[in-house]
């Protein structure tokens, strides 16, 4: 369980996150988990990861062993990137494939945003990629998280990356699955 968010507004992009992992019922919050990190840099930018906790050392291991940073930049782009790495995660990590037939493709079963200089993304667990204009959110909170943004996008005294925060403490506020302290990053965006 987890809320991640990312908000793009004025020229800058950001991303936040929760730092609690859940097993069941069970609680590990950053007080208890050393490693509780859900956002980690990534080819210039961000990229923010939900779905079963051993997903964040998968990414971080995957990432760290490709030979040059990935082009990350358009939807296209992340697309192609993002099938070669559901491949590489089934033979390499071991990710099973879903027998679910009424799914016309296997889940990578972990959804992720990313921010960039080139904007804000978001690839679900069927690869499908989003390039977004505003803000979204993922994850057990996401509901909450995108109501605080909607709520909050036109204030203009705030900036993305509070914006981002605010998104996450309401979810941290209302869902059983999300946990404080936060994580954000701010990055500034290319000019268009």
């Amino acid at each position: 369980m987890t809320t991640i968010a990312v908000v793009r507004k004025n020229g800058v992009a950001a991303i936040a996150a929760d730092t609690l992992t859940k097993w069941g019922s069970a609680k590990e919050s950053a007080e208890y988990v050393v490693n509780h990190e859900k956002i980690f840099a990534l080819a210039g930018g961000y990229l923010a990861v939900t779905g079963d906790a051993t997903f964040k050392h998968i990414v971080v291991d995957y990432f760290e062993t490709l030979e040059a940073p990935p082009q990350l930049d358009s939807p296209a782009a992340i697309f192609r990137f993002w099938n070669r790495l559901h491949g590489d995660f089934k033979d390499r990590y071991f990710l099973q494939s879903e027998e679910d037939k009424e799914d016309a493709l296997e889940s990578t079963r972990l959804d992720v945003l990313l921010a960039n200089p080139h904007g804000i993304f978001g690839v679900s667990g069927q690869r499908t990629v989003q390039e977004f204009a505003k803000f979204y959110a993922y994850g057990s909170g996401s509901d909450y998280a995108l109501g605080a943004m909607f709520a909050n996008y036109d204030r203009p005294e705030l900036d993305a990356e509070t914006i981002a925060r605010n998104a996450i403490a309401a979810a941290i506020e209302f869902d059983d699955g999300t946990g404080a302290p936060i994580q954000s990053f701010r990055i500034n965006l290319l000019s268009p």
